[in-house]
């Protein structure tokens, strides 16, 4: 039970290539979701905002990557959580004109905000990490089936 839970949230296979993304992923999606906002190719909707649809996008676009790469479910969050954190740094710091940087780093800092993005992350991340994962799951069973029809099966 503690490796199926342990296989969950940190992945399963540790032999397969490239596992230094799982820990590149998170802080690349806060820098480019803050890029992003900053120079405006993603775009700040009016009123009120709960949930960045852009920001929320980039992060579970990358987590269901992630997802499909066997990687664990904590990654998925990490990194949804810090696409909308990015979303947030840019709100609190290139937004709020007028304020001191001090107040804008305590509007940023506030638990309540990072508590309630990291509701969402929990939400988003493990929605693309299950959907990841069962993708992973079905290519799988498909790549088995079709090598053990053989070759008639294939048409050859």
């Amino acid at each position: 039970m503690a490796s199926a839970l342990r296989a969950a949230l940190l992945g399963s296979s540790r032999d397969r290539s490239l596992p230094w993304i799982r820990l590149v992923a998170p802080p690349l999606c806060f820098a480019v979701a803050f890029a992003a906002y900053a120079v405006g190719v993603f775009a700040i909707a009016g009123g009120v905002i709960f949930v960045p649809f852009d920001a929320a996008a980039l992060g579970v676009a990358v987590a269901l990557g992630l997802a499909y790469r066997r990687d664990g479910l904590l990654f998925a969050w990490l990194t949804v959580y810090a696409a909308l954190l990015g979303y947030s740094a840019v709100f609190h710091f290139l937004g709020l004109s007028g304020r001191s940087l001090a107040e804008r780093a305590t509007a940023f800092l506030s638990p309540d905000g990072l508590v309630f993005l990291g509701v969402e992350a929990l939400v988003f991340g493990t929605v693309a990490w299950v959907v990841g994962t069962l993708a992973a799951a079905t290519v799988e069973r498909v790549r088995d089936r079709r090598e053990s029809a053989g070759p008639t099966a294939r048409g050859e």
